[in-house]
């Protein structure tokens, strides 16, 4: 029996997205995971320029795209009704500060207890919306990142803000406590990502890769405490596009476990119980600002910083959080590899 599908989506490949492999960029455009394009594409659910076309064929400026998805499969999550800390809500979405520890949707070997369990409880009207088993997610954060994450209510708020996603409309600020302290203190790291070589569940930096550029500014350092707090914008989304980033600057973030080092080994003996211990990447996202789907205004809005980064930060500088920049804060410099 076919496939039941969709009526079709279009749309022409703009400048920008030139070069992009299909896979990628069907999935970018309509925020679906890549393998799910993947199978679209082998089962002839997607076409360029009126054609059938390989996954790992390059898009070029102009091509007509038309993608026919499959009727999502009947929701099989079931809601859980635990706490979530609402930042904002309204009829069209849902702005909510995710704690470090929760995973986002369900995946290999986590059928239960996401974020997305959450949201079903609080918001029925999600099932459906978005992704088979990933009610309301537009995008998400690693589990153990905490922060800022926007989920849609409704399937047009669902593919505005997937589409502003995958154009680079929206604004993501993260907070980070690294090893060391940058020099320059503030500029751009753009260095490609792709997976890595021999160990396929890690990314590098590395010829070849998908471009990638993080701005980076030194909040405050340590100096002997040998830390330092830094605000991040991701002007691209690549996988783990900050962790490693940080890494190939030489500054990896305290308490990763894939991407960082055992930095602590090295610095004075009253900071290395809490470095060495401390139970996840030190990872926040603060602050993200978009245009909302059906106003058009311009929001945005602030994660607190967790307690498990101020009580760290103040463990080994033995000193006050810092004070925060602004919104418009500048970043300065530049760094290439």
């Amino acid at each position: 029996m076919p496939t039941p599908v969709r009526v079709p989506i279009g749309w022409t490949v703009e400048p920008g997205a030139a070069g992009e492999r299909l896979d990628r960029h069907v999935a970018a455009r309509l925020g679906e995971p890549r393998n799910q394009v993947q199978r679209w594409i082998r089962d002839g659910l997607v076409e360029v320029n009126g054609a059938p076309a390989r996954a790992s064929a390059a898009v070029a400026a102009g091509d007509a795209i038309a993608c026919r998805p499959p009727v999502p499969r009947e929701e099989r999550i079931a809601p859980e009704a635990e706490p979530l800390a609402v930042l904002y809500e309204d009829a069209d979405l849902a702005v909510l500060d995710k704690p470090a520890g929760l995973a986002v949707h369900p995946g290999a070997g986590r059928a239960t207890g996401t974020l997305a369990h959450r949201l079903l409880a609080r918001y029925p009207e999600v099932a459906g919306v978005g992704g088979p088993g990933r009610p309301g997610i537009v995008h998400r954060l690693d589990r153990d990142t905490s922060g800022v994450l926007v989920a849609a209510r409704t399937p047009a708020a669902y593919a505005r803000l997937a589409r502003a996603f995958a154009e680079r409309a929206v604004g993501k600020r993260y907070l980070a406590v690294v090893y060391g302290e940058p020099r320059p203190p503030s500029g751009a790291i753009e260095a490609p990502i792709g997976r890595h070589p021999s160990q396929r569940k890690e990314m590098a930096v590395r010829p070849g890769g998908r471009p990638a550029r993080t701005l980076y500014r030194t909040i405050a350092a340590t100096g002997a405490g040998g830390i330092a707090l830094l605000a991040l914008d991701l002007e691209t989304g690549r996988t783990h596009q900050i962790r490693v980033h940080l890494k190939s600057l030489g500054h990896p973030l305290v308490g990763d476990p894939v991407y960082g080092e055992a930095r602590w080994k090295g610095l004075p003996k009253r900071v290395q119980p809490p470095l060495a211990s401390f139970p996840r990447p030190a990872l926040h996202a603060w602050r993200l600002a978009f245009t909302h789907p059906t106003s058009g205004e311009p929001m945005a809005f602030e994660a607190p910083v967790p307690a498990d980064l101020v009580e760290l930060w103040e463990t080994v500088a033995g000193a006050r959080f810092p004070a925060l920049p602004p919104p418009n804060a500048a970043y300065s410099s530049s760094r290439s590899d």
